[in-house]
């Protein structure tokens, strides 16, 4: 680890003694242990029909442990993991076992502080947001300090630290400060008309030591070692009617993933809602230009992320609707979604004897449009790059989905859910490669039921067809499901491709819960593909044999 975090974790242990010596003015409170096991094993099996990889051990595991020891003044915590012989798409980087997560808080009044591991957000994290997605192999959190101030209407966050690489932490640190104004329980005025208005400003800074990048054959690069970026936020809240909107720019910080260009980087995003009893109205837009920021500049993927830029795209839970599912492009794009919900009244001509919920969505990215120097068709190592004006919509479609979702109860113990979505997907862009033209079209339907057996026992199908003229053509899904509450659930499935491979994706599964345990078992094929959430994806190899998932928590 750098010296600097060093130097920076001892400055927080000093400052983390003295507030738990504070004396205190309360009663003592007693000491909470929580926590939580966590073990995924697969048994792979060769399969030539999906062509799974051959792999040197029978058992391939990711296992964690969380454990957290929390009292009034002073809590502590850390993280186990082993990643011995890691699962299908965590690479031989993730192999080890240790305690990389652990962390001290100490808590006195209106003060926090938190010394070793934390995550952290500020605003929409569009210049700063840590967090952990541990199905993705995802964790960049910070190892150094984050000191917090509450006080009436008012929060101010200070943190610095290196942030995790694996097994390792970088030798580059990254330092922040976040202020968040609650406007509202300063002025009595707008507390009596019940109008919230939250302000927030934030500034991020990295630092990393220059190297050697040339830019021709007789020059190398002059790479700047700090890079700041700075964010500004409103929130506005009336009644049924909530605004949002944040900015911010990043300072030029040439990178592997933008081709060492110097040009400032910069996101906008607006987000208005409008929400009663029974009806809801969402409208939201997001520019992104230039705005990749990690806290390595030679890193690519998804790792070392400082910054978080969300997808405004619908989050679909169906298998077959999110077969393509959109990653975020940092190198710039446009975003719009829409979103439309309603729950028509039973009694009324549409909604009948027990009435309908319905909900619309539609959301579409593009491309920025962008005027590249020199006279060039992509970013000159070196330069500026490209301009591009803000209000400029590219004419490159990256993603675009309709759909339409109803759902009613049909009978008191039978309800249906109904879903048409029609989708475009750039896979050029979004995955780097493409069959046909790069964009492929569907149109996917989905039926769900669910039938109320007894009080203990229910019943839940769902059929699904995805229909494209592109990529592997038609795919067609089928799960039937049956629980026994409070303990057990048996789950069978198929995802066939019926376009070209004529393949399935077969799964059975048996869940036993219990308290605080839960054990999954399960045989079956997974098929290849990229894994995503909230605009955050993976590729996933195709794999196949008995798994084994067990949670505890206490």
């Amino acid at each position: 680890m750098q010296k600097r975090c060093v130097a920076l974790l001892s400055f927080s242990f000093i400052i983390a003694s003295v507030l738990s010596q504070v004396p205190e003015n309360k009663e003592k409170g007693g000491i909470l242990l929580s926590g939580k096991f966590q073990t995924d094993i697969l048994v792979p099996q060769i399969d030539q029909v999906i062509g799974t990889e051959s792999y040197d051990s029978k058992i391939l595991s990711n296992t964690y442990g969380d454990l957290n020891i929390l009292s009034k003044y002073v809590d502590a915590g850390l993280r186990f993991e082993m990643y011995e012989k890691p699962l299908p798409g965590f690479g031989t980087e993730y192999e080890g076992i240790g305690i990389p997560f652990f962390y001290l808080k100490s808590k006195y009044k209106n003060l926090q502080l938190i010394i070793g591991n934390f995550y952290e957000q500020f605003g929409s994290g569009m210049i700063f947001r840590t967090y952990e997605e541990r199905s993705f192999g995802l964790d960049n959190s910070l190892r150094g300090g984050l000191l917090t101030y509450r006080g009436k209407g008012f929060t101010l966050k200070v943190l610095g630290g290196c942030q995790r690489y694996y097994w390792e932490y970088t030798k580059s640190s990254v330092y922040g400060v976040d202020a968040e104004m609650n406007i509202d329980e300063w002025i009595n005025q707008l507390k009596n008309d019940k109008i919230r208005i939250q302000y927030g400003a934030s500034f991020v800074s990295k630092y990393q030591q220059s190297e050697d990048i040339m830019a021709s054959l007789n020059e190398n690069l002059n790479l700047p070692e700090h890079v700041g970026a700075f964010a500004s936020r409103l929130r506005v809240q009336k009644g049924k009617v909530s605004l949002l909107t944040e900015y911010a720019i990043k300072v030029n910080d040439p990178s592997t993933e933008n081709n060492y260009i110097y040009k400032n980087g910069s996101a906008f995003l607006m987000s208005g809602s409008y929400s009663q009893k029974g009806l809801g109205l969402l409208l939201q837009a997001k520019r992104s230009d230039n705005m990749g920021f990690k806290s390595q500049r030679a890193e690519r993927g998804q790792m070392l992320n400082i910054n978080y830029l969300p997808a405004f795209t619908k989050q679909h839970t169906y298998a077959l609707a999110a077969l393509y599912s959109y990653a975020t492009q940092p190198d710039g794009e446009w975003a719009f979604q829409g979103e439309f919900t309603q729950n028509i009244k039973k009694g009324t001509v549409l909604g009948g004897k027990s009435g309908i919920d319905l909900n619309v969505n539609f959301s579409r990215v593009n491309s920025i449009k962008k005027k590249y120097l020199n006279a060039a068709t992509f970013a000159v190592i070196g330069t500026d790059g490209y301009s591009s004006d803000f209000f400029a919509i590219g004419k490159e479609l990256y993603y675009q989905d309709f759909d339409v979702e109803i759902s009613k109860h049909l009978t008191k113990s039978f309800s249906i859910n109904v879903m048409y979505l029609n989708q475009m997907y750039n896979q050029q862009v979004i995955e780097g490669h493409a069959n046909n033209d790069g964009i492929v079209h569907s149109n996917i339907l989905v039926l769900e039921g669910k039938y109320k057996l007894s009080s203990k026992t229910f019943l839940r199908s769902e059929l699904q067809y995805l229909h494209t003229s592109q990529d592997y053509g038609d795919w067609m899904f089928g799960l039937l499901e049956f629980s026994v509450l409070p303990s057990f659930m048996f789950t069978v499935s198929d995802m066939y491709n019926n376009g070209i491979s004529n393949t399935h994706y077969y799964m059975a599964s048996t869940t036993y819960s219990h308290n605080a345990h839960r054990l999954q078992l399960s045989f079956g094929r997974t098929r290849a593909g990229f894994n995503c959430s909230g605009g955050v994806c993976r590729y996933v190899p195709a794999s196949k044999g008995f798994q084994i998932s067990y949670l505890m928590s206490f």
